[in-house]
């Protein structure tokens, strides 16, 4: 998968993508990252990328005029056309581990990153194909959103982890959170790891593994409950076991 940014502090771009499991997979070729300044696509000698927003208002509004021209020109550079623009916004549909899964499913994607007050409506209209939200609060730049949709997607593609098995069991994606983890000790400071995670008994344990992720998302995150992928048995066991969970 090749991923473009366009943002105004590519900088900021550098050390994530050059650490772990996505450094690893760019090495593989597995994953290239590519960021570019917008500033570079501007026509003035100061390199202006914003302005003061028609009608007034509090704030600068980045330009539609070099965001255009940079996506166009990285466009043409590659010979592509049909590429998924993602603008990085508050505005934009709240991205969750399904989303993710859905952008892991294309092999080239690009990401405009918003900043100041806001980006011209234009570019809204006119340029991006899809608007993603990292959540309902706001960033100082999309350079951040950015880091975080990639590494999200990133951990989908095939060879990124080492193993693939971690992707069946991650919080999310069947719409419950993860299950309870233990390594070693065995016993720790008189907190035992649970019997039934060293019995062998591999049905069991998937047994205890489902009914322990239903558990932790009534618990901690009950709105997840209604959207998960639950058979008719674990509803009855939520339902019967609800007076007890607090």
């Amino acid at each position: 998968m090749r991923i473009d940014i366009f943002c105004l502090f590519p900088e900021m771009l550098v050390s994530p993508f050059e650490q772990s499991v996505i450094k690893r997979a760019k090495d593989k070729g597995i994953v290239e990252v590519s960021a570019h300044n917008i500033r570079d696509y501007t026509h003035d000698k100061h390199h202006t990328v914003d302005d003061y927003p028609y009608g007034g208002g509090a704030g600068m509004v980045l330009k539609p005029e070099p965001i255009f021209e940079a996506v166009e020109a990285v466009k043409q550079q590659l010979n592509v056309n049909n590429v998924p623009i993602i603008l990085l916004t508050p505005a934009g549909r709240l991205f969750n581990q399904q989303i993710a899964q859905e952008l892991a499913r294309h092999s080239h994607l690009m990401l405009i990153c918003g900043h100041y007050e806001g980006i011209d409506e234009r570019v809204h209209e006119h340029l991006a194909t899809d608007e993603i939200s990292i959540g309902d609060y706001v960033l100082t730049g999309g350079e951040l959103a950015a880091i975080v949709v990639i590494d999200a997607v990133a951990r989908l593609i095939p060879g990124v982890l080492g193993s693939e098995m971690s992707l069946t069991s991650d919080s999310h994606v069947d719409g419950l959170l993860e299950y309870p983890q233990y390594t070693k000790p065995q016993a720790y400071r008189g907190w035992a790891v649970p019997s039934i995670l060293l019995s062998g008994n591999h049905h069991e344990i998937a047994c205890w593994k489902r009914r322990q992720a239903i558990l932790s998302t009534v618990k901690r995150r009950r709105d997840l409950i209604e959207k998960a992928n639950l058979n008719q048995e674990e509803k009855k066991w939520i339902f019967e076991n609800s007076l007890n969970l607090k």
